[in-house]
């Protein structure tokens, strides 16, 4: 994971690619398990949490990337 000091843009969109394609990946594990008709609802929650905490640190990444515009 990158740190959030002063951070390299190429590393920046290096790891948003990962994150967002990790992200992909937990979506479509997610719907897999939602159309078997079993006890998985434990293990697609855990998921689902997984992919939030993606999806938080993407948006962060994504903020870090873009300059502060001062108007």
């Amino acid at each position: 994971m990158v740190s959030t000091g002063d951070i390299d843009p190429m590393t920046v969109r290096a790891e948003l690619a990962r994150l967002k394609q990790e992200h992909r990946n937990l979506d479509k594990a997610i719907e897999d398990l939602e159309r078997v008709v079993s006890d998985n609802r434990v293990e697609i929650q855990r998921l689902k949490k997984k992919k939030l905490a993606l999806k938080d640190r993407i948006a962060f990444l994504e903020d870090k990337a873009t300059p502060d515009i001062i108007a």
